[in-house]
């Protein structure tokens, strides 16, 4: 459990991912289809089923957002040690230029920039090497 995270919540999202993972079963599935057949061949009100069966999607739905926002923190805290690594190895190889490190908080027009400006060098020290070799 994460520390910024409340033990309410925590419990939160422990019922909702079993409730999820439940519903996301096969049999499940063919349970709430034999309902609402059962449902219809005994005439009962339709309208608390389709009451009931909104609030089940609503509830599906957010249950799914929710499972996306934790995938999206961890690929964000994934991308982040990906970049302090390469940052380091910028940093250590001696050819590499320091001024590359960190240049993901950028504008992405200046990103692009920057590398039309190291494809240019890189073919200018190519044609030299070539020239001279």
């Amino acid at each position: 459990m994460a520390e910024s995270q409340s033990r309410f919540e925590a419990i939160g999202c422990f019922v909702s991912n079993k409730v999820a993972l439940l519903a996301a079963h096969p049999y499940a599935q063919l349970g709430l289809v034999l309902l609402c057949v059962a449902w219809f061949a005994v005439p009962l009100p339709v309208d608390i089923l389709t009451a009931a069966l909104s609030i089940l999607a609503i509830t599906l739905t957010q249950m799914v957002l929710n499972r996306q926002k934790d995938r999206e923190r961890e690929a964000d805290r994934h991308d982040i040690a990906l970049h302090a690594k390469l940052d380091e190895l910028l940093h250590a190889s001696r050819r590499a230029r320091d001024e590359l490190a960190g240049i993901e908080e950028l504008e992405e027009d200046q990103i692009k920039a920057l590398k039309e400006t190291n494809v240019m060098a890189l073919d200018q020290g190519r044609g030299k090497r070539r020239a001279g070799g």
